[in-house]
C-alpha cells in the first residue's frame, strides 16, 4: 500500500491535510486549535516518513541553520562535495537539486511540506545520490518539518532577532533553532557532528546540545584572510583559497562548510576546488551584467534584516552606494522596519524606498513605519518596485554600486488575499539596466 501511495504527487497528501486543517480550524475554538496544531504538524511528518520509507536513514544528511548564511553555506557544501566526486541532493531557499538536475525554489518557503521533503530525498536515492544537504529554518522546526529526518551533521551559522512575531520572542526563536541541534543528538546514526560558529554570542547554547562530535570554528581559523572588492582570500589549514564571493560574512560561511566537509573525510584540495569554482550564488551578492558598456555595478541580494544589510553594505564600504530596499508585510517583524532604515541611513549615499512583499498590509504604511529610522538622509519613495530599480540605476555614476535588497531569488511579490505577482529582481534589474545603458549610448 505504501508503495502505491508514494506514486502520488509530492504535495498530494499535504494538500489533503491542509484542506482538512482549514475545515477543522473553522469548526473549533482558536485556543483549542492552537493546542492541537502541534499534533497535526507532528502527524504530517510521521506520515511523510512512512510513505517514503525514511529515506534519510539511507543517506548522509547535512543540515544548515542560522539567521543568515544558510543558503550560501549549503551551496558551498554542495560545491565541495561535488568537487570530491559525490552525487548530491540539495534543498534550500534558492533551489531544489538532485544530481545534475536543478530547479528554482518557487514555493516562497525554505523547507517545503513534509511530503515534498521526504519525496525529494527518496528521489535522490533513486538517482544514485548518497549525500543530502538541506537548509532548515526556525519555522520548519516550529512546525516539526525536521522530524523523522535523521541528520548526520548540523552547521550553526549565527543567530540574531528575526521572526519575533511568529515565535513570540527572541528566546522562543532561539529555542526553535536549538531544537534542531537537539534532534541531532537523538538520531540513530553512527555519527552526529555539530559545527558551530564560535564567534556568535549564542554559540555556547548550541555547543551544550548533545552530539558525538563538536567542531568550533572562528574567523581566526581563516587567518591570514582579507576582503577585497574582487572577492575574498582566506587560509584553511594551510591551504590558500581565493573566492570571487564578496564580504567577510562569506568567509565565515566558507569556514563552516570547510570544517564540516573535512569531518566527512573530504581532502583540503577538494575543499579549495569547490569553494574557488563557486563564483556566484543566485540572489546572494549577485552582480547583474549586460553586454553593453557598464562602468558601475548593480547587485541583487536577499538581505532582509538589519544585520544582513550592514554586512552587505560593509562589503562595498569604499563605494558610493545607491540602495533600493523595503520591508515585508503580513505582520512579519514590524519592529525591524525602522532598524533596517537606520542601517541604510548610516551606510547608503542615496536611498530608494519601495514596495517589497506587502501581503495584506498597505505598502505605503510599511514604508511610513521605516521613516523614523532616517535622521541623516532623506529617502526617495518610489512605490513601484520596477520604477524604483530603474531610477536607482539611472542615478548611478561611474564607480557607483546599486544595491537591491530584500528579495534575492524570491519569485513573487506577495499581495493581499493570497495573490502573487511573478517577479525577479535580477531579471527586472537587467531589463532596466539595458534600457538605461542604451539610452545613455544614444545621447552621447
Amino acid at each position: 500500500m505504501l508503495e502505491r501511495w508514494s506514486a502520488k504527487p509530492s504535495n498530494f497528501y499535504q494538500i489533503k491535510m491542509d484542506k482538512t486543517l482549514q475545515t477543522i480550524k473553522k469548526l473549533i475554538p482558536k485556543k483549542l486549535f492552537e493546542k492541537l496544531s502541534p499534533l497535526y504538524h507532528y502527524s504530517l511528518s510521521l506520515l511523510g516518513a512512512l510513505i517514503y520509507h525514511s529515506p534519510s536513514s539511507e543517506l548522509t544528511v547535512i543540515a544548515v541553520t542560522g539567521t543568515k548564511g544558510k543558503s550560501s553555506t549549503t551551496e558551498m557544501l554542495n560545491a565541495i562535495f561535488e568537487a570530491s566526486g559525490k552525487k548530491t541532493i540539495l534543498l534550500n531557499t534558492i533551489r531544489f537539486k538532485i544530481g545534475d538536475k536543478s530547479k528554482p525554489n518557487k514555493l516562497k518557503m525554505t523547507v517545503p511540506g513534509r511530503f515534498f521533503l521526504q519525496k525529494h530525498l527518496r528521489d535522490g536515492i533513486k538517482a544514485g545520490c548518497d549525500t543530502a544537504i538541506i537548509e532548515l529554518s526556525s519555522e520548519a522546526a516550529k512546525q516539526y518539518r525536521h522530524k523523522f529526518i535523521d541528520l548526520d551533521a548540523l552547521i550553526f551559522t549565527n543567530i540574531s532577532p528575526e521572526h519575533i512575531e511568529s515565535h513570540g520572542s527572541f528566546e522562543k526563536y532561539k529555542l526553535a533553532k536549538l531544537s534542531l541541534a537537539e534532534s541531532l543528538g537523538k538520531n540513530k546514526k553512527e555519527r552526529s557532528i555539530l559545527v558551530v560558529n564560535s564567534d556568535d554570542p549564542e554559540a555556547k547554547s548550541f555547543l551544550e546540545c548533545k552530539a558525538k562530535e563538536k567542531i568550533k570554528f572562528s574567523l581566526k581559523d581563516a587567518e591570514p584572510w582579507e576582503v577585497k572588492e574582487s572577492g575574498v582570500n582566506l587560509t584553511f589549514k594551510g591551504v590558500r583559497i581565493h573566492s570571487e564571493l564578496r564580504g567577510e560574512f562569506n568567509i565565515r560561511n566558507m569556514l563552516g562548510a570547510a570544517f564540516c566537509a573535512e569531518a566527512f573525510g573530504i581532502d583540503k584540495q577538494f575543499i579549495k576546488k569547490g569553494l574557488e569554482e563557486l563564483s556566484v550564488i543566485k540572489g546572494r551578492v549577485e552582480f547583474v551584467k549586460t553586454d553593453a558598456k557598464q562602468d558601475f555595478d548593480v547587485v541583487v541580494d536577499y538581505a532582509h534584516t538589519a544585520d544582513s544589510l550592514k554586512e552587505l553594505y560593509t562589503a562595498f564600504k569604499y563605494r558610493k552606494k545607491i540602495c533600493v530596499l523595503g520591508n515585508t508585510g503580513g505582520g512579519r517583524d514590524r519592529w525591524k522596519r525602522p532598524e533596517m532604515a537606520k542601517v541604510a541611513d548610516n551606510f547608503c549615499d542615496t536611498i530608494f524606498l519601495t514596495n517589497e512583499d506587502p501581503y495584506d498590509e498597505d505598502p505605503k504604511q510599511i514604508i511610513d513605519e521605516m521613516l523614523p529610522g532616517f535622521s541623516k538622509k532623506e529617502p526617495i519613495i518610489v512605490m513601484d518596485r520596477r520604477e524604483a530599480i530603474r531610477e536607482a540605476i539611472k542615478s548611478a555614476q561611474s564607480g557607483d554600486v546599486v544595491l537591491i535588497t530584500g528579495k534575492g531569488t524570491d519569485p513573487y511579490i506577495m499581495l493581499e488575499n493570497g495573490k502573487k505577482l511573478p517577479w525577479s529582481d535580477v531579471d527586472v534589474a537587467k531589463e532596466e539596466l539595458e534600457k538605461v545603458l542604451n539610452q545613455n549610448a544614444r545621447t552621447t
